[in-house]
């Protein structure tokens, strides 16, 4: 009888055995080894980025704190044409490959920004308009809301949810589930792959509680915005990965995963490294101006971001979620899964990616992204 690949077999906690805490600071830097299917992507020309530090940053208060830790791997920061800080881990370095989790949403910004610079795409019109197979949760929800998570469903970010299918329509259905679409775990015995477009188009749309417009983060949301971007452009979604890659002028491979139609899983699956990362924040804060093809993104849609009402996001009042982008006002960024961080300030067209791992059973820890996300303000706040 065969045997279950062990890397993306369960454990107890529910967890993918990649994903265990003793495994995961491994795993995250072989992610693109692990998951069950992928593609890569290399830029033709490169960003040039001179290594000239500037000695603000590495005084900055808290900073020490943060890289001493021992989830610390990564932090580089750079400016224009110049990387002006950086410090590596022990056991990391400048082009390790490392997994950057949820950043890899921020590919969907970039896309759908220039599908609404074109005319291609209304955010204002509902999701099914562009795709009628988005079923009940994303119909009649527009794609504002999508890039705004606010849409409410049945689906929960919680990554100690049941890994067994959902007993009846309607019940809460948990991250488990969704990185089986993503080909990051094997389904249950007896049941077949899905992707994820199956799988969100599967989600239930439920009443919003409350009055307020807090942020409902949802990861399905991404991709079904993938699918969006995929109908209204009339290209590939791997097109508009490729095409994000090759303007960002990165140095070593990108690697995604794609789910078992092939489809790149942009709500999580994005492999780089932590240079190639900041090249990658320098392009949103150029509005996706790049060194090859045309134009990426969209200032207009950036700037949108940092002034739209957005969702209201957990922690300072200040913070909230716009155009699948997190903001205050002078920054944009995005939070990964268990460590990671990229904040850019497109007024200072600079940006700090910051790779860590925390090992914790579920890859959490109360303060930790308030803690990055102060100490990166602060050092982009140093720049001149």
């Amino acid at each position: 009888m065969p045997l279950r690949n062990p890397d993306l077999d369960v454990d107890a906690q529910r967890l993918a055995r990649w994903n265990a805490p003793d495994r995961r600071r491994q795993s995250f830097r072989n992610l693109h080894l692990i998951h069950r299917r992928g593609s890569s992507f290399r830029s033709p020309e490169v960003w040039p980025l001179a290594l000239r530090p500037d000695p603000l940053p590495a005084v900055a208060p808290g900073l020490r704190r943060l890289t001493d830790q021992p989830a610390f791997c990564a932090l580089t920061v750079a400016q224009a044409d110049r990387i002006v800080f950086e410090r590596y881990a022990e056991d990391f370095g400048p082009r390790r490959l490392h997994s950057i989790q949820s950043i890899t949403k921020t590919f969907v910004h970039l896309a759908m920004g220039r599908l609404v610079a074109d005319g291609l795409v209304d955010p204002g019109r509902p999701i099914g308009d562009y795709v009628p197979e988005a079923g009940s949760a994303y119909a009649a929800a527009s794609v504002q809301q999508a890039l705004d998570m606010d849409v409410c469903s049945n689906f929960s970010e919680d990554y100690a949810a049941p890994y067994t299918p959902c007993p009846a329509p309607g019940e809460p259905v948990g991250y488990a589930r969704q990185e089986i679409a993503m080909g990051w775990r094997l389904p249950p015995e007896g049941e077949a792959e899905f992707g994820v477009r199956a799988f969100a188009s599967g989600l239930v749309k439920l009443p919003r509680q409350g009055h307020g417009r807090e942020t409902l983060y949802t990861s399905p949301n991404t991709d079904m915005l993938g699918w969006v971007i995929e109908r209204a452009s009339g290209r590939g979604l791997s097109e508009h990965v490729e095409a994000i890659v090759e303007a960002a002028g990165l140095e070593d491979a990108f690697h995604i995963s794609v789910d078992c139609e092939g489809v790149p899983v942009l709500s999580g699956g994005g492999v780089m490294t932590p240079r190639d990362l900041v090249r990658y924040g320098l392009l949103i804060a150029r509005s996706g101006a790049g060194l090859v093809g045309p134009t990426v993104g969209s200032a207009a849609f950036l700037a949108d971001t940092l002034t739209g009402p957005g969702t209201r996001y957990s922690g300072p009042d200040n913070l909230r979620y716009r155009n699948h982008m997190l903001t205050n006002g002078r920054w944009v960024g995005h939070p990964g899964y268990a460590g990671q961080f990229l904040m850019i300030d497109p007024a200072k067209q600079a940006a700090a990616a910051f790779f860590s791992v925390l090992e914790t059973p579920y890859g959490d820890r109360e303060g930790y992204f308030q803690e990055i996300m102060t100490s990166l303000g602060i050092v982009l706040a140093r720049l001149p």
